[in-house]
C-alpha cells in the first residue's frame, strides 16, 4: 500500500556506504550483510547513525541490481575494506512511503512511476529506499514501512 507522494527538497546527509551489484535473485543474501559491514564500521570508528539506513539504486535491469547500502552519520568516517564515506545532496524528490512486506516492493515502485508520469514529474535515472521499519523492529512484515524515493531532474 502507499500512502499520498509529496515533493520536496531532501537536507544534506554524511553517510557511510558499500557498493554493491549483485543478480537480482541474490539482493536478499547480500543486503543484510553489506549493510553489516557499514553498521561495523560506523562503530568502529564511534560514529553516530543519524537515521535509518538507506540505499541508492544507481542501475536497475531485469537481471542485476547497482546500489550502495547506507548509513547516515554524524561525522564522515575514514574508509576502510568496502565501506566509502559519501553524502546524500540536497536533492529535489518524490517522496512515498510504502506499507508492506520487502516483496511487494517490485509492484509498488511501478504504482509510484506511474503517478509521478501522470502528474507530470521526470525522475533521475536512480532511487533511494529508506528502510523505516523493517525485520529489525517486528516479525510482522506487514508493518515494515520503506520510503520510496525519486529524485527529480
Amino acid at each position: 500500500m502507499l500512502d499520498t507522494p509529496v515533493i520536496l527538497e531532501t537536507t544534506p546527509l554524511l553517510t557511510a556506504c558499500v557498493h554493491v551489484t549483485v543478480a537480482r535473485d541474490q539482493i536478499q543474501h547480500v543486503m543484510g550483510p553489506a549493510i553489516s559491514e557499514v553498521y561495523a564500521a560506523v562503530m568502529a570508528q564511534e560514529r553516530t547513525p543519524t537515521g535509518p539506513w538507506f540505499t541508492h539504486h544507481h542501475r536497475i535491469e531485469p537481471t542485476l541490481f547497482e546500489f550502495d547500502a547506507c548509513v547516515p552519520v554524524d561525522q564522515a568516517i575514514t574508509p576502510v575494506g568496502r565501506v566509502f564515506a559519501s553524502e546524500w545532496p540536497a536533492t529535489r524528490v518524490v517522496r512515498v512511503i510504502y506499507s508492506g512486506p520487502y516483496e511487494g516492493l517490485g509492484e509498488a515502485w511501478p504504482k509510484f512511476k506511474t503517478w509521478l508520469e501522470a502528474e507530470g514529474h521526470k525522475g533521475r535515472g536512480d532511487l533511494y529506499e529508506r528502510y523505516l521499519v523493517g525485520p529489525e523492529s517486528t516479525q510482522d512484515s506487514a508493518e515494515y514501512r520503506t520510503e520510496l524515493i525519486q529524485p527529480l531532474l
